[in-house]
């Protein structure tokens, strides 16, 4: 398994440990979330509707306020383009964090690593024997659909003469067949960590028939009718492996962004910064949004998110009315209407994360995250004193701490060649692709009942009992994940 990895790039010899066997999941875990994906997608699909008709007023004007906060403006007038309405991510990917009564969501990715990791990893799992949940290239058929689907409905809605029963894809074959979709898959500098794994995946892609490189962006050459790779036919989509916070350091940014507009090609994730704010959990939380979230989502949507989403508040320093308290946030039994309150409480009292809600180099991985009661009293109440006053650059958000259920896994000992069993808690991140109707940018498009939402893979990550934040490290055994 090392051999394998580092072969591909994906492992320098002590990059986290390596586990003898995949992560073992209950069928009621399993279950559990394989249903979940197409719950995300009514959510992610109902979170883009409540921003657009907040900036027309027809939903609260503060909830796009909220998530335009520390935003460009051209940025905001490019993403709110109508012809981008109705444009969504291609792979949606949550992290969730098992506990003693079944999982929390702690976050969702719309620009997600580990896909050529988790395929990678999948494969040689499979190889060893074991059936791998997706199966043992589902990682890569997976990505191949959501491209192609992206192709075929782009073409179908930029034809003059389409008709609206000929822009729906047919059923995608699987395996993948070629395809005249071509596609750059184009990782900045700021990501470089991520660029071997993405270089695996543009090669199993080429294996299943799909023309695709990974490159820097420098590499792309525009053309006011396509862009290009050096010595290729123009591309018709891109997937876009940067983050939009770093959009002034991505050279030809702006000449990606324009060939796009002119719907030259198709871009997944779209670029929508209210798509990929963490503080988007608040407001499924906030009581004023709840008549907006059953109507949009279902009942049984909304209860289950509700109840999965762990409860959020946006760190906004504006004092709050007299008359008025912070939603849901209580010490002690009593309503809050001053977060200078929680700095003073105790550590059992500060279960609570602070994170930055997105658009910063701080809000991806475990950096910028401050939690309460793994912090002395004075930092903690420097933490929350800092992000009050970031609000305006960087929001953060304030987030009840969940504790993660102890679990069980060995790994394989380079040094000693022994295997050595690890209690740890676990972050599972299950990739689902997005295939069918696709907005004019490029990334799924109309009610969630037109797509079809498929579980590709699930990577595990356990991090010994003694890490308070879940995350890829020296010490963490990854892996991905089988039926027990």
């Amino acid at each position: 398994m090392r051999t394998r990895l580092m072969e591909a790039g994906l492992h320098d010899g002590a990059t986290w440990r390596i586990s003898p066997t995949p992560f073992l999941l209950t069928s009621a875990d399993l279950s559990a979330i394989q249903s979940l994906g197409q719950h995300l997608l009514r959510f992610t699909h109902a979170l883009n509707r409540l921003y657009y008709e907040s900036v027309r007023g027809a939903q609260p004007t503060w909830v796009a306020d909220y998530l335009d906060q520390g935003k460009p403006p051209d940025l905001i007038a490019y993403a709110r383009m109508n012809r981008f309405r109705t444009a969504l991510p291609g792979v949606i990917r949550p992290d969730l964090i098992l506990t003693e009564d079944g999982f929390m969501i702690s976050e969702l990715d719309s620009v997600p690593g580990g896909i050529g990791l988790t395929g990678c990893m999948g494969q040689a799992y499979t190889d060893l024997g074991w059936p791998i949940i997706g199966g043992r290239d589902g990682m890569v058929a997976g990505f191949a659909r959501m491209i192609r689907s992206l192709h075929e409905s782009r073409e179908g809605a930029h034809s003059p003469v389409a008709s609206a029963e000929q822009r729906v894809p047919a059923p995608l074959p699987n395996p993948p067949q070629p395809s005249a979709a071509r596609l750059a898959i184009v990782v900045s500098e700021e990501s470089k960590d991520y660029r071997s794994e993405m270089l695996w995946l543009a090669a199993r892609l080429r294996e299943a028939g799909l023309p695709a490189q990974t490159v820097s962006p420098d590499d792309v050459i525009f053309t006011e009718e396509a862009l290009f790779l050096a010595g290729s036919t123009p591309l018709t989509a891109l997937y876009r492996f940067f983050e939009l916070f770093d959009l002034k350091n991505i050279p030809k940014s702006e000449l990606i962004m324009y060939a796009v507009k002119k719907g030259h090609l198709a871009l997944t994730p779209p670029m929508k910064p209210w798509l990929e704010e963490k503080m988007a959990f608040a407001l499924v939380h906030h009581p004023a949004l709840e008549p907006f979230w059953t109507h949009e989502l279902g009942a049984d949507t909304f209860e289950l998110l509700h109840r999965l989403m762990p409860k959020t508040w946006i760190l906004d320093p504006r004092p709050v009315p007299p008359h008025a308290v912070i939603p849901g946030l209580t010490v002690d039994g009593h309503s809050v209407s001053d977060w200078k309150v929680l700095a003073s409480l105790g550590q059992k009292g500060r279960r609570f994360v602070i994170k930055p809600s997105g658009f910063s180099e701080l809000a991806w991985g475990s950096r910028g995250v401050s939690v309460g009661h793994d912090l002395p009293q004075t930092e903690w109440a420097a933490a929350l004193e800092a992000a009050l006053a970031s609000f305006h650059q960087v929001p953060r958000i304030l987030q009840e701490f969940r504790k993660g259920r102890h679990v069980a896994v060995s790994y394989h000992d380079p040094v000693t060649d022994e295997i050595v069993p690890m209690p740890g808690r676990v972050r599972l991140s299950p990739y689902y692709f997005i295939a069918g109707e696709v907005g004019t940018e490029g990334a799924s498009a109309g009610p969630p009942s037109a797509k079809s939402v498929e579980l590709a893979g699930i990577l595990a990550t356990v991090c010994p009992l003694d890490k308070k934040l879940i995350h890829g490290m020296t010490e963490a055994v990854m892996a991905p994940c089988t039926l027990a």
